[in-house]
């Protein structure tokens, strides 16, 4: 699909390119005829995850000079915004790293898009954004109160993004992940964080190394096997959604926030035994104490999703997640070469 509104291959910055969400909405931009340059100070992303085809200017939002060049290098038509720290643990510990990254690092790029004359920005929010979850499936209209310093940054990003857009006329869609999973189908992109939080690559860990486990944190929820349900996303799914939102920001988006989620959910367990289904091996299971504020339940109603930016997902299935995410585990037992 052409870019709207641009005779030759538009340009977008995509800030926080080579991490697992960036990386795989890089190649998705590249295959939609988008000209991607990526800026990323690589403290959590991999260098080797930026798509061939993608420029790469190493750079950090708290150095302004450094996102002022890259600002300058093109005439961008929109900025993608996933540069953020991201762990709800090391946010409690250390709030001061998360405001001063998450918020300062923002402003800093919101600011330098107004001089630059660039409008448009999609950014990458969460879930957590809701705090303690009332309903199931959650709505964009549930009540926001996110009750940890991660949540609470990205709260109020899309707070600065709404005044920027009342003030300034930035136009901005932040779109609000559940759980991001699974890797590139084609296997060249993967997930690879350190530490590793996420369940499904913890799993595909202990299903390669018999001598790891998985943690199953609390077996007495109010769900059908006791373990705590979550909303998969496929990380590809999700690339497309930042795709459509540009596409709709062209057209007909001022500034606008929307859950990204298959509808459904999968308990721990059944992610547990779907990967020893996936994988053939055998994925030894632990049951340990629940953790402080886990909901029972977190699934995402993505109606205004579909209905508004068109997105559908495709790879919706648990088991073509893990399937996808094993592929690439199999292959990079170290990662992008760690």
């Amino acid at each position: 699909m052409a870019p709207a509104g641009s005779g030759s291959r538009a340009a977008v910055l995509v800030v926080g390119g080579a991490g697992y969400v960036g990386s795989h909405t890089v190649k998705g931009l590249l295959a939609a005829g988008y000209r991607a340059v990526v800026f990323d100070n690589l403290s959590t992303g991999h260098r080797q995850a930026v798509p061939r085809g993608a420029r790469f200017l190493k750079g950090d939002l708290l150095q302004p000079a450094s996102l002022g060049r890259a600002l300058a290098a093109h005439r961008f038509q929109a900025v993608f915004h996933f540069a953020a720290r991201a762990l709800v643990g090391e946010s409690v510990a250390d709030p001061a790293l998360y405001y001063r990254q998450n918020l300062t690092g923002t402003q800093n790029l919101l600011d330098a898009m107004r001089a630059h004359g660039v409008g448009k920005i999609v950014f990458s929010s969460t879930a957590a954004v809701y705090g303690e979850v009332r309903t199931a499936p959650l709505r964009e209209d549930h009540p926001k109160a996110p009750c940890n310093p991660y949540g609470r940054t990205k709260w109020t990003i899309e707070c600065m993004l709404r005044d920027y857009g009342a003030a300034y006329g930035l136009r901005s869609v932040s779109l609000r992940y559940f759980n991001a999973a699974g890797c590139d189908p084609d296997g060249e992109l993967g997930e690879d964080h350190d530490p590793e939080t996420h369940l499904i690559p913890n799993v595909l860990r202990a299903a390669r190394d018999r001598r790891r486990g998985v943690r199953i944190f609390g077996d007495d929820y109010e769900t059908p096997d006791g373990t705590c349900v979550r909303d998969y996303v496929h990380v590809t799914d999700l690339a497309q959604a930042h795709v459509r939102a540009l596409e709709k920001l062209d057209s007909e988006i001022q500034v606008d926030a929307f859950n990204l989620g298959n509808g459904s959910g999968y308990s721990v367990r059944e992610v547990v035994d779907m990967a020893r289904e996936v994988t053939g091996r055998p994925i030894r299971a632990e049951l340990v104490g629940r953790r402080p504020g886990d909901p029972p339940v977190l699934v995402a109603s993505a109606e205004r999703a579909r209905a508004e930016l068109g997105w559908q997902p495709v790879f919706g299935a648990l088991g073509t997640i893990l399937e996808t995410a094993w592929g690439w585990h199999r292959t990079h037992p170290r990662g992008y070469g760690r």
